[in-house]
């Protein structure tokens, strides 16, 4: 099978298409003909040699994919047959003609949506959907301040934040950026080039600052994110896109606001946890992919890429330009 490969860390010109072994199903696992995945800020990273792969996970790129049951492994329990479409949450693989795969982690295909929208759902919805619920524990009232409001994770954490009766608000890099957060339902969205988004939150919530913080950038925004944060509030860190170092009263900033600082990573959780998260998000959340009108959630797809242009979608990944999910499609 073909699947996306590098030799050394680099660029995205070190990326090409590699002819390897087609994966088999141990126990309970599926074979998944992959139609489509998506690009996430991870296989950037392992790509330059900063986030290898968790013990025992597949070193090809890819943390979702979508495709087609093609095998089933022993002892499957019958909840999936041959030709079923699904998509699915990895730790690694899905840039691959074949993935395999724990057939708990499957989801079924929205009804209404194509293999490459439905690609674009795993990693980034159920990251929010943790974030928000499982480590946020987001409240109807509550005002969730969504850094990088127009990434995948944010546009699915807008959403999300909606349907649960909380206000979303927004960090982006361009008017285009809010425009868009704000047309799938953030109630703001303040541009960090342009204006200190502290301050603003604050007028926007009349000083009393957000409830829940969901931050991706690290760093460069503790002391913005702390001054923006309201008393008891919750700061969730899920990345280190503006740096891992800090300088400053971090901790008595933080004391004196009675602050949560929770971290998590999705990538290097156990099975049983994914398993828990899937099963919660497709009861809770799933069916409204699905439903007509206003309620409907909707994956956010801003360019597709053929897997032969993985270098291409790379570069565009850096360039920092989406709203939304990169997709790859993958040859059938």
């Amino acid at each position: 099978m073909l699947a996306v490969h590098f030799d050394r860390s680099g660029g995205p010109e070190v990326l090409y298409l590699k002819e390897v072994a087609k994966p088999s199903p141990a126990e309970g696992e599926v074979l998944l003909k992959v139609a489509a995945s998506a690009l996430n800020r991870a296989d950037v990273l392992q790509r330059q040699g900063q986030y290898p792969p968790p013990p025992g996970a597949s070193s090809i790129l890819g943390l979702e994919a979508s495709g087609y049951v093609a095998e089933l492994g022993p002892g499957c329990q019958g909840h999936w047959k041959i030709g079923d479409s699904a998509m699915v949450l990895l730790p690694g693989g899905g840039q691959a003609q074949y993935v395999t795969v724990p057939e708990d982690l499957l989801m079924p295909v929205p009804e209404g949506l194509t293999m490459l929208q439905a690609a674009a759902i795993p990693e980034a919805w159920l990251t929010a959907f943790q974030l928000l619920h499982l480590c946020g524990h987001v409240q109807a009232g509550d005002s969730v301040l969504i850094h990088a409001g127009s990434s995948g994770v944010g546009t699915a954490a807008i959403q999300l934040a909606r349907k649960a009766g909380a206000i979303p608000l927004v960090t982006a890099g361009s008017q285009h950026k809010l425009q868009m957060a704000e047309k799938l339902g953030a109630a703001a969205g303040f541009n960090y080039k342009e204006e200190d988004f502290a301050e603003a939150t604050l007028k926007f919530t009349k000083g009393a600052g957000v409830n829940l913080i969901l931050d991706c950038i690290g760093g460069s925004y503790w002391e913005k994110n702390i001054n923006c944060l309201a008393f008891d509030g919750c700061w969730v860190l899920y990345g280190l896109m503006g740096g891992a170092n800090i300088s400053g009263p971090l901790f008595s900033k933080l004391l004196f606001k009675r602050g949560s600082l929770i971290t998590s990573l999705l990538r290097s959780r156990d099975k049983k946890y994914k398993q828990m998260l899937v099963e919660a998000f497709k009861e809770q959340i799933l069916p409204h992919f699905s439903k007509e009108g206003p309620e409907r959630l909707l994956p956010v797809v801003d360019r597709v890429y053929p897997v032969t242009e993985i270098q291409a979608a790379h570069e565009y990944m850096e360039s920092n330009r989406n709203v939304g999910k990169i997709v790859l499609e993958l040859p059938q």
